[in-house]
């Protein structure tokens, strides 16, 4: 009962020192592809499309179709090969540019919080196979000691406040802003660096 009330507690705390809060709108801006790429695969495009609700953004060339959902803490992918041959994320080159311009190592899933910085080996997707999987910048997981503590994870955008004028500047600092996310794809003996452009277009209130 006592840890109950302790939990009680601190989530009365934390509810009122973030009392004010919402989400960011992002969607796909632009692609950036290695010439070679529209050269040999073709016409390239960027849609974006409802899928029960959620908003999500696709590109599709010859070799790759990728779909996005911009996400609180990370961005989750789909990414199906649509080439003869296996592919291969290196994800050791994959980097997060924030919105300030600075640029960030990544880790994705599978991989542990206690190994996020080290090297990660690269993803295989055979042809016509897909891979669910998700970005996010290594510095945004963070432990926690005490015993309530563990691993967290930061927003990828500050999205909260204790006061409304408060979040209004911190989301003002947001809005029109782009963050990007570089996937480099080998195929064969060549990678292409595949450099994905997000635009932080509005603020959702809750």
């Amino acid at each position: 009962m006592k840890k109950l009330l302790i939990l009680a507690a601190c989530a009365t705390l934390l509810n009122g020192c973030m009392a004010y809060t919402g989400i960011y709108k992002v969607g796909l801006k632009e692609v950036e592809t290695p010439k070679n790429v529209k050269e040999q695969y073709g016409d390239t495009r960027v849609v974006n499309f409802d899928d029960k609700g959620v908003t999500k953004y696709s590109y599709e060339d010859g070799l790759i179709k990728i779909i996005w959902l911009p996400q609180k803490n990370q961005f989750s992918f789909n990414l199906t090969n649509k080439s003869d041959h296996s592919i291969k994320i290196i994800w050791d080159e994959a980097v997060y540019v924030d919105e300030t311009g600075s640029s960030k190592k990544v880790f994705h899933s599978g991989v542990k919080y206690t190994d996020r910085t080290n090297s990660q080996p690269p993803t295989t997707i055979v042809k016509g196979a897909n891979l669910d999987d998700l970005v996010m910048p290594t510095d945004n997981a963070y432990f926690v000691s005490g015993q309530y503590g563990g691993w967290q994870e930061k927003p990828l955008f500050i999205n909260y406040s204790s006061t409304p004028e408060g979040l209004n500047a911190i989301k003002l600092s947001y809005i029109g802003k782009t963050v990007k996310v570089l996937l480099p794809i080998k195929i064969e003996e060549t990678v292409n660096e595949y450099l994905f452009t997000f635009l932080i277009e509005d603020f959702i209130s809750k």
